[in-house]
């Protein structure tokens, strides 16, 4: 059940607004035809703003879900407790549900692996799917997203990360890896 834009943009160009948008028109069929409870959780940071946005316009009953990747990081013994910042907190049950994990910008895999054992340390879930804005390939892992809004290039010495104004506009900031 992959869905994949026929959409490769530069990364200056990339409108997180516009790219937001075709993100709801695609999952929207995929959340309204399920036969399973339909929960959308949003992974810290980014995805978290994206999977509010989302439970709001689809018009979903309850809240939206929150999910770390801080405790299964396999880079733990070097970042510590000192770099959560948001903890997972999940208002539903996730068994027999269908979860869809929502992030802004996928990459390497690795933040997915450690979400995916995460979220199962609170219950077995039917089905798990990934959405995300932004793929920019140059994966270390065999993650794959089931539904990608647009794919660009950007070297590994950058980061693209999503940001939110004030009034809850939706930006893409590219910095230099530090």
């Amino acid at each position: 059940m992959t869905s994949q834009f026929d959409n490769t943009v530069q990364a200056d160009a990339l409108d997180a607004e516009g790219l937001y948008q075709q993100l709801l028109t695609a999952i929207r069929p995929l959340t309204a035809t399920a036969d399973k409870p339909v929960r959308l959780v949003g992974i810290a940071s980014g995805g978290v703003w994206l999977a509010q946005r989302l439970q709001k316009d689809l018009g979903l009953a309850g809240e939206s879900g929150v999910i770390s990747s801080s405790l299964h990081r396999d880079d733990f013994s070097k970042r510590g407790l000192s770099s959560m910042g948001v903890q997972t907190k999940l208002p539903f049950d996730v068994n027999g549900a269908t979860v869809w994990l929502i992030d802004d910008v996928l990459y390497t895999g690795r933040t997915i692996r450690a979400v995916l054992n995460e979220l199962f340390d609170y219950g077995r879930p039917a089905d798990v799917r990934l959405a995300v804005l932004v793929d920019r390939g140059q994966r270390e892992l065999p993650v794959q997203a089931d539904l990608v809004v647009a794919r660009c290039s950007v070297p590994s010495t950058q980061s693209l990360e999503l940001s939110q104004t004030d009034g809850g506009r939706l930006t893409f900031r590219i910095e230099t890896a530090g």
